[in-house]
């Protein structure tokens, strides 16, 4: 069956133009509305609309880094964030205080960049804290400074408290439902029944893509549990009772052995009755009522993994019931404590840095030599286009151009019909509202929303008129332009710098799944699950960097193109050892050393082609009949992988 996630049929254009279509949050939407609302209000009934103004940014900065998350990973993300905003409003300002001049500036937010630059590589946190670092060290060169000059970052932080105390939950309303952890679980479920539902289809793949993306997001938000050394007990003291937490986690596993055993399904083009199909809805729909008896259909499972699914849907359905079940999984591998500054020194991070330190150079250098009426813009500008982790940089440059065209002729129609500074007020508060949702849809968008919000401010602060509105027009395609010539085309984002590192990273945690799955000597699964996780999430980020490479012109789109083959195979492959591991807990059969040995050569093939910057130019042929379960699933996988590398240059 041919898979259309396995060629690029549409255009890079009309990739770049096309808009995502998520949910409205509406929660984080009226946390912004209110929390800017309040600051700026609060500046003005004070007199002190200087202050409000910086308040408010705090807010706008507070809500670009708002999730729907626990109250404390929501508190560690915005703190991070905004801690390194005012750190860089106290940088700018004491710069501007000091009256430095074009050389010295120039110079301080080029170290600045390189910074900011290294902090993005360390991950998502580390990459807003470093946006933000630079974006409001720019800001506070050249906007007016307040009485006293170190005022804006004092209270650049008030804006974010209030967007963090406002999704602060009220003790005795909640349902179990309104848990983030219960809803992002509610999720999964969702989107495995999604999946069942689409097995043997054409969307069988996209299906996949999002139940994975669903699982991301159950593990970024589930707090880990913790861990107690082992005590000596009494041989009569009863088990504690399971937490909250511990059967959220106890759920969570349980779905992610469905999860396995639906993969395997996926994979051989074998569908289930509708009826087991709509099992997950049901389980999600319990889950959200805080728990419940749900009956699972009676059918009589005939292959492998059509048991383990049925083994696993009965294992997730005791576990939502509050039920003990046989889940084998160990607990989940604790965080490597060394990351963060093994990442912070790598190669990546330095190119990054160098590259953002390049262009704010070249920004200052020209704000410098160039009759611009707002320095700042400037290099904000391009501190918010250069962003390679948050998408294609080109695309990022032509929507940042067209949606300022966009929210400024907005800003100007709109100030001329409500010019007075409660006007301002609530068009600031619904701009903000609008972020969310319009950052999650279209980088394009969120300029076109951003925009207005950000003259607003400026205005409120005294500093812009509607006649300069314009001018920030200008700025932006100079920009935009710096980031062109001197952050793309001289640092091009081809894919031996993206995707070829997320590919040769998915195929060695791939080859550690197949690795526990073959050496497994019992029936129940343990530790692998773990592994098979990381497989699949790794998988996840070298899918999406291909989306981001397809999404510019050639040939950076060619070259990302030519990847797109290689990463479906590896996707089909882990769908065939998720098969071979129901193969060998529920069929009975041995490792067949020699093919599992044939896909490591294949694997390790793979990643000498990524490493050597030479994509696979064989056929991505793929069987369109279901799998024969009395043959090994190793297999076919190995012969879909000898057909994808036997035009590599390496056989």
């Amino acid at each position: 069956m041919p898979d259309p996630l396995d060629t690029p049929a549409t255009p890079w254009w009309a990739r770049a133009a096309r808009p995502a279509r998520p949910p409205l949050p509406w929660a984080p939407m009226a946390r912004a509305a209110l929390a800017m609302a309040l600051a700026l209000a609060a500046g003005l009934l004070a007199h002190r609309v200087d202050l409000g103004v910086f308040a408010g940014l705090g807010a706008m900065h507070a809500t670009m880094n708002d999730r729907v998350e626990p109250v404390r990973l929501r508190a560690r993300r915005i703190a991070w964030a905004v801690l390194a905003s005012a750190l860089g409003m106290l940088v700018g300002t004491a710069l501007q205080h000091a009256q430095v001049g074009a050389v010295a500036l120039g110079a301080a937010l080029t170290v600045t960049a390189f910074v900011s630059g290294a902090l993005s590589a360390t991950g998502p946190r580390g990459s807003a804290a470093g946006l933000l670092l630079l974006v409001s060290a720019t800001l506070g060169s050249g906007m007016p400074l307040p009485r006293p000059w170190w005022a804006a970052a004092a209270v650049l932080p008030a804006g974010a408290v209030l967007v963090l105390l406002l999704g602060v939950p009220l003790r005795g309303r909640r349902s179990p439902g309104a848990d983030p952890g219960v809803r992002a679980l509610a999720a999964v479920y969702d989107a495995l029944g999604r999946m069942l539902a689409d097995l043997g289809t054409p969307q069988g793949p996209a299906s996949r893509q999002l139940l994975t993306a669903r699982l991301n997001q159950l593990q970024d938000v589930l707090p880990p549990l913790p861990r107690h050394p082992q005590a000596p007990a009494a041989p009569a003291a009863p088990a504690p009772a399971p937490t909250p937490a511990d059967r959220v986690h106890t759920m969570y596993r349980a779905a992610l052995a469905a999860t396995e055993a639906a993969t395997g399904l996926l994979w051989a083009l074998r569908p289930v009755p509708p009826g087991v199909a709509a099992l997950p809805g049901r389980l999600a729909r319990a889950v959200e009522r805080g728990g419940g008896e749900v009956p699972v259909p009676d059918w009589a499972p005939d292959t492998p993994s059509r048991q383990a699914l049925d083994a696993a849907l009965r294992a997730a359905a005791a576990t939502v019931a509050g039920r003990e079940a046989a889940l084998g999984t160990a607990p989940a591998p604790p965080p490597d404590p060394w990351r963060l500054r093994v990442r912070l020194v790598s190669p990546g991070a330095a190119r990054y840095g160098a590259r953002l330190a390049l262009c704010i150079a070249v920004g200052t250098a020209l704000v410098a030599a160039l009759p611009l009426s707002r320095s700042y813009w400037v290099p904000m500008t391009i501190a918010f286009v250069l962003k390679p982790d948050l998408g294609s940089v080109f695309l990022r440059s032509v929507s940042r151009s067209v949606g300022t065209a966009l929210g400024v002729a907005v800003t100007a129609a709109v100030l001329a019909l409500a010019p007075g500074p409660w006007a301002l007020v609530a068009i600031a508060a619904l701009c903000v509202a609008l972020l969310p949702y319009a950052t999650a849809a279209h980088y394009g968008l969120n300029t076109v929303v951003m925009t207005p919000m950000a003259l607003v401010l400026l205005q409120l602060g005294g500093q812009d008129g509607a006649a300069e509105f314009w001018p920030r027009v200008l700025d932006t395609v100079l920009a935009s332009a710096i980031v062109l010539l001197f952050g793309h085309l001289l640092w091009p984002e081809r894919p031996r710098h993206r995707i070829e590192p997320r590919l040769v990273s998915a195929a060695a945690a791939l080859r550690a799944y197949l690795a526990s799955v073959a050496r497994q000597d019992g029936p129940e699964p343990r530790a692998e699950v773990w592994l098979r996780r990381t497989a699949y999430r790794a998988l996840a980020d070298a899918r999406a960097e291909v989306e981001r490479g397809l999404a510019e012109p050639p040939p950076t789109g060619r070259l990302a193109a030519e990847w797109l083959p290689a990463t479906a195979a590896l996707e089909r492959l882990s769908g065939a050892v998720a098969a071979f591991a129901a193969q060998r807990r529920f069929g009975g059969r041995v490792p067949e050393q020699a093919e599992v040995e044939r896909v490591g050569r294949a694997l390790d093939e793979l990643t000498a082609a990524a490493r050597a910057h030479r994509p696979p130019t064989g056929a991505a042929a793929r069987p369109t009949r279901p799998h024969d379960p009395s043959r090994s699933a190793l297999g076919r996988a190995a012969d879909e992988l000898d057909t994808l590398l036997a035009g590599s240059p390496s056989r």
